[in-house]
């Protein structure tokens, strides 16, 4: 998960922005702020049926512009993690009891949205036998009876490697199956204390596994500490594991709680981690400062479709 910031940096030509005090983020993550008749349409909807969304919840600096192409990632089991990423902007805590009548809600918004694609995440809920799973595989098989047409992404966490849980989403049948690595080897321990690298990646194997037809999906923030090397072994990590698409996009800080930013990259090293990552057979790649997993889902994934 991502979020926006206000943090200082300054610019070094050819290598990227170091972050110091005394200047604001550079011009290329600047947006408008979110407004327009279509997201406060999405914004009563999500009122009234009470669901949440990612959009929201992480702060992501796109939602002005998906909720104007009515299009939202959906966050399933509740708004509380039982993980404290040090990149995340979602609370950390003890979830409440979740309530499993979600599905049958969040296909009534997907349905009076008219979605042509549809993402759905979640909190991590490591307090849950299966993870989430069974509500996950709910909302694809609810959103599934009332749009037929309509492609489903579900972006999952890693179900403590439980291959049960991973089972039970794959049986639902969702076109794109969708878990980040977020960052390299290294700083797993740092930034995600509760997952684990190896576990991200073998999690994104089986489900290639599952069939060859099956669509997967990760994704890598940058400017976190890692190295450009670095950075280039988790992407051919991520292609030796058979995903189809990979998104890169740079890290915000959502607080001065949370950890530091490294290093601002420039749209022209997105630009070269887009082509590299095509070298390596992704069969689509979305890299840019303000690119998240779900930024331009649906664009995604008619563009990995089409060279199946």
């Amino acid at each position: 998960m991502f979020s926006a910031s206000m943090e200082l940096v300054q610019l070094e030509a050819g290598n990227g922005a170091n972050v110091t005090a005394g200047h604001r983020k550079p011009p290329w993550l600047k947006v408008k702020a979110p407004g327009g008749k279509n997201y406060a349409h999405l914004r009563r909807l999500m009122d009234r049926l009470r669901l949440h969304t990612v959009c929201e919840e992480a702060h992501c600096p796109n939602v002005g512009e998906c909720w104007n192409h009515r299009t939202a990632t959906f966050l399933i089991l509740g708004d509380v993690c039982t993980r404290n990423c040090a990149y995340c902007a979602v609370t950390h805590g003890t979830p409440p009891d979740y309530d499993p009548e979600e599905p049958t809600r969040l296909a009534e918004a997907v349905a009076a949205m008219g979605l042509e694609h549809v993402v759905i995440t979640s909190v991590d809920r490591d307090d849950l036998p299966d993870g989430g799973a069974e509500i996950f595989a709910g909302c694809v098989t609810e959103i599934r009876g009332r749009l037929p047409d309509t492609s489903i992404e579900v972006l999952i966490p890693d179900f403590q490697g439980s291959e049960r849980a991973l089972s039970i989403v794959l049986e639902a049948q969702p076109d794109i199956l969708n878990h980040n690595l977020e960052t390299v080897e290294r700083l797993y321990p740092l930034v995600r204390p509760g997952g684990r690298y190896g576990r991200a990646l073998q999690l994104l194997k089986r489900a290639k596994q599952n069939g060859p037809d099956q669509l997967t999906k990760s994704g890598i923030i940058c400017g976190m500490g890692e190295e450009w090397d670095e950075l280039l072994g988790a992407m051919g990590a991520l292609r030796a594991a058979n995903v189809d698409i990979l998104t890169l996009g740079q890290y915000l800080r959502p607080s001065g709680a949370h950890l530091a930013i490294a290093r601002f990259y420039t749209p022209e090293e997105f630009a070269e981690l887009a082509r590299i990552g095509h070298e390596m057979g992704f069969r689509h790649v979305e890299a840019g400062p303000l690119v998240r997993s779900s930024y331009h889902a649906w664009d995604q994934a008619k563009r990995a479709t089409a060279t199946l």
